[in-house]
């Protein structure tokens, strides 16, 4: 690579992120923590342009798959080692993070995506077989760890005991094993949309592509971090104003899910809902289906008990976001209204959070 490129700022926000990160200073002062922010938000924009470049080069769906894990899989490692740092008090950590990212995801990230192109375009059209496949896949999964735990009656509480928990984390493994087959060799055609100017598009070879994804990495990994360095500031403006400490993990998962957001927004200014569909409904599935399994191993190892259950409200909210989504997408065309609706339900979600 040429250094013109390498000194874009897609590279460089990263490397400068890494060295403040360990340099030590975040957490010194109001000063300290602004530049943080800047270097965060900065390594969000590069981790969405290294996510385009990887999608350019192997193509739907696998460009937004290669997203979702990422972030999964740094998000999973970000709520084990919280969870084996704080113990018993963090017992309800990954049931929260999971279900704030799946409200965010559902309400936030689709309705800003299906609201934008509306204002754009009027209309926009998908696939209506790939949101069926998600929304089935998703729908299994966040009943059988989010729900089904109130109802049992094996242990007291939102709980199961050892041989249930292992149960449904094999569960949600087969349906996003079963859900990835589908989506990458059997049925890919539901998840692409012909493209009509192919050869419009930039095409990186693949050193371009290896350096893209290694930096991809790199900037989803800074991103967690920083945001888990900037939790007690957070938390801290958030007892400012008085509101419950539970909105801190909405926050933090608001920033570590702003790759994917900013990307599938892109797609959808771009007329690519398709895209922005993928991106969204897969994180959701990636979020929940692989963090349960993930979190049971470890809570079973180090005898860690484990929330599942969501209280009263949460199951209201969680279904009232299911239900809008599936008749959002049930027709394989958007326009602003449903958008409009799904960011009411967020409003609706975080105020209750604020507001409980």
């Amino acid at each position: 690579m040429r250094l013109k490129e390498l000194l874009h700022y897609t590279y460089i926000f990263p490397v400068l992120a890494v060295g403040y990160y360990f340099s030590g200073l975040m957490g010194n002062g109001v000063i300290y923590d602004i530049i943080a922010g800047i270097l965060l938000i900065g390594s969000v924009l590069s981790a969405v342009h290294h996510a385009e470049m990887v999608a350019h080069k192997v193509g739907e769906p696998f460009g937004t798959i290669i997203l979702a894990l990422c972030i999964t899989i740094i998000e999973v490692a970000l709520i084990i080692s919280l969870m084996v740092a704080g113990g018993d008090q963090a017992i309800t950590l990954a049931r929260d993070t999971v279900f704030a990212a799946v409200m965010l995801i559902l309400n936030g990230i689709l309705g800003i995506c299906i609201l934008v192109g509306g204002v754009k375009y009027h209309e926009q059209f998908f696939a209506r077989t790939s949101a069926t496949t998600y929304l089935v896949s998703t729908v299994s999964i966040l009943i059988l760890t989010l729900v089904l735990p109130n109802f049992t009656s094996s242990v007291n509480g939102p709980f199961y005991n050892q041989a249930q928990l292992i149960f449904v984390s094999i569960a949600c493994l087969v349906i996003y094993g079963v859900f990835l087959m589908v989506q990458t060799v059997r049925h890919r055609s539901y998840f692409i949309v012909p493209d009509e100017h192919p050869e419009a598009h930039y095409i990186p070879t693949l050193t371009k592509t290896l350096i893209s994804f290694g930096f991809l990495v790199v900037c989803l990994v800074i991103v967690v971090l920083m945001a888990k360095g900037l939790s007690d500031t957070i938390e801290g403006m958030v007892q400012s104003v008085g509101a419950p400490k539970s909105l801190v993990g909405v926050i933090i998962a608001a920033v570590v899910l702003l790759p994917e957001g900013v990307a599938a927004i892109r797609a959808a200014r771009a007329n690519q809902i398709q895209s922005s569909l993928n991106l969204a409904l897969g994180s959701a599935l990636a979020s929940i289906g692989l963090t349960i399994p993930a979190v049971s191993v470890v809570c079973i190892m180090y005898d860690i008990p484990l929330v599942l259950g969501l209280d009263k409200k949460d199951i209201i909210l969680l279904s009232l976001s299911v239900f809008i989504v599936m008749l959002s997408l049930s027709r394989g065309k958007t326009n602003i209204l449903y958008g409009t609706v799904l960011l009411v339900n967020l409003a609706a979600y975080i105020f209750t959070v604020i507001v409980p």
